[in-house]
């Protein structure tokens, strides 16, 4: 048995200076080219390689077999090396409240519900402030770098929330890059409400969202909201269609209103669920004005797989995601993202991306060939979040890594990756998800 990589490489200073030979990392996630390296990029797009760390970031990746044989060095074996992930669409707000406040029957409306009954009763700085951080120190120990979190922000909750999130944003700095959208009916953005959240918006340096929908004067209200942001030099990311009602068109009427007001802010449409259950043709439609406005689509393949064509006994008969496959062939960017956790619109997760791929691969088809679909859970992302020093691993770049014994995608996608080592600035992560007891004294 080889030693753990963690126990052989316990106790580097931040300063150390050392080789990752034997490394095997997507081509995909490479930041720059390597001479002759694609040619003989091996097995399902994954490529040997030898990564040099000093002073907390990469010094350079060159092919296997390449790096000098002096200094200290680690043979992975082989092993697959990530850059640490961001997770680009999440709920920290509500994040781990299932406790205390489940869905009854596992629908959509049932999420609702629950949600609204449980901010009402329990939803105090103090309350928000403990799942919050309980979410962040489970993507930490995972390895998440940057995390893109929804608040929800209809009347006085936005108060609550988003002080409660710059607070742990300044905590978090230098662990994980947080940033937060307001969460809000569409129908918000008709009304004096609309300016006052924008301006809360921006005063956090926030991004302005809000769940889209077909409301009579859809395009009078998504206007506004891009008036409002550009005025303010806002990005804007929406819940888009997340539904399976193919007359749910409000995408469209996004990709119209960008093109209209020539929003020049980065735009993430977030479900797109209708999608799937249109006519082709209409969908296509549809999926070329997104290519032209320049949106961006993120996925989540677990909530909505969850929560989508549930009926109480009888079995679902899709898989509610979106067409992921027809945007990335318009060339629209797509992310993949783990959206709500041990909440009512979601019973289960834990803020690891490494989970979040493996079930996208499989719910998408994400695989034969794998290709460049490693990007969606840390590239994209990054840069929609505009984090382009973050998602790729190359020269110059920070040793923020995850090293896996995994040496092949069957071996990465078929366990849970317990075993993953995480380096921060080139240093072993000693930290482990927190334990669920944390939380007791909220649920009693």
């Amino acid at each position: 048995m080889p030693i753990p990589f963690q126990k052989c490489f316990a106790g580097p200073s931040p300063g150390a200076k050392f080789w990752l030979k034997k490394a095997t990392v997507p081509l995909s996630l490479l930041a720059d080219p390597l001479p002759g390296i694609a040619a003989g990029a091996g097995r399902d797009d994954l490529v040997p390689v030898d990564i040099r760390i000093e002073n907390g970031a990469v010094a350079a990746v060159l092919p296997e077999g390449t790096a000098p044989c002096c200094g200290p060095g680690f043979n992975l074996e082989h092993g697959i090396v990530w850059p640490c992930p961001v997770d680009i669409h999440t709920h920290l707000d509500k994040g781990h409240i299932w406790p205390r406040q489940e869905n009854p029957d596992g629908t959509f409306k049932g999420a609702l519900d629950a949600v609204a009954r449980d901010r009402e009763a329990h939803w105090s700085a103090r309350d928000v402030a403990a799942r919050m951080e309980f979410g962040l120190k489970c993507g930490h120990a995972h390895g998440t770098a940057a995390i893109r979190t929804h608040l929800d922000s209809q009347g006085p909750q936005a108060d609550i929330s988003w002080p409660v999130f710059a607070e742990a944003r300044d905590r978090w700095a230098g662990r994980i890059t947080l940033q937060a959208v307001s969460l809000v009916m569409i129908e918000t953005y008709l009304t004096d409400e609309g300016v006052r959240i924008a301006d809360l918006v921006a005063r956090h340096g926030g991004v302005l969202g809000c769940v889209s929908y077909m409301i009579p004067g859809i395009d009078t209200a998504l206007d506004r909201l891009f008036a409002l942001a550009a005025e303010r030099g806002l990005d804007v990311d929406f819940h888009v269609d997340e539904t399976d009602d193919p007359s749910a068109e409000s995408l469209r009427h996004i990709a119209q209103a960008v093109l209209r007001a020539e929003f020049q802010g980065r735009v993430l449409c977030g479900h797109c669920c209708s999608l799937a259950t249109q006519d082709p043709d209409q969908a296509l439609a549809t999926l070329d004005l997104v290519a032209e406005a320049g949106l961006a689509v993120v996925t989540l393949p677990m909530c909505n797989l969850y929560l989508q064509d549930r009926v109480p006994g009888r079995t679902p008969r899709w898989r509610g995601v979106t067409l992921l496959h027809e945007m990335r062939a318009r060339g629209i960017p797509v992310a993949v993202a783990s959206d709500n956790c041990r909440d009512p619109f979601y019973g289960y997760g834990d803020h690891d991306m490494v989970e979040v791929h493996r079930e996208a691969t499989r719910i998408l088809h994400l695989d034969r060939p794998f290709g460049d679909w490693p990007r969606a859970t840390a590239a994209t992302p990054a840069h929609i979040m505009r984090l382009d020093d973050m998602g790729l691993i190359g020269d110059g770049r920070a040793a923020d890594l995850i090293v896996f014994r995994a040496r092949t995608y069957s071996e990465l996608l078929s366990r849970p990756q317990s075993d993953r080592t995480v380096l921060r600035a080139g240093t072993p992560l000693d930290v482990r998800p927190p334990d669920y007891r944390e939380l007791d004294e909220l649920f009693t």
